[in-house]
């Protein structure tokens, strides 16, 4: 019953806007802001309480086949975030491909915000509540841990933990 409800969520969704590929699943209470930017590769599969948020009609968003999105995360698009096939995103990870200006000269609300595109490749695990910052690549077979703050690129299978995220070892 509840592949039958993610599908038709999924469904629901593609009538919004929202490019999805086949046997995708969508848990309750996605958000979604400016659907017509996000492509969702097949058989995605996003949690309850997603929150996918394209800033700028420009934004995009593309989540390639097989990636799981857990509980609780929130993806902000300004330009664009790439997310791999076979990746995995634990509940509550924060990934955004922007900042705001930090000038002293100016209010902070007056400045805008800078963008730089986020990459994220296959087969990775980011794990619960990790931050992925602007400008960010995240190399294929990689994994984050829990609670890191990726500041920096991450190399092809490396993992990484803290904050900032530094390299703890490799997978192997």
């Amino acid at each position: 019953m509840r592949t039958i409800a993610g599908r038709l969520r999924a469904w629901l969704a593609r009538l919004r806007g929202v490019h999805a590929g086949a046997k995708c699943a969508i848990g309750s209470r996605l958000h979604v802001r400016n659907a017509r930017g996000i492509r969702l590769g097949a058989r995605v599969e996003i949690e309850h309480d997603v929150y996918l948020k394209l800033v700028a009609s420009e934004a995009r968003l593309t989540v390639g086949d097989f990636t799981f999105i857990g509980a609780g995360c929130e993806i902000d698009v300004a330009a664009s975030v790439t997310i791999g096939a076979h990746t995995l995103l634990a509940p509550g990870v924060f990934i955004t491909d922007h900042a705001h200006n930090m000038a002293r000269a100016q209010r902070l609300d007056e400045q805008g915000s800078r963008s730089a595109a986020v990459t994220v490749g296959d087969d990775v695990w980011l794990g619960a509540k990790c931050v992925v910052l602007a400008g960010v690549t995240i190399g294929d077979g990689a994994v984050v841990g829990a609670g890191a703050v990726v500041t920096k690129d991450v190399e092809a299978y490396a993992i990484v933990a803290g904050v900032p995220a530094r390299a703890i070892g490799k997978r192997r």
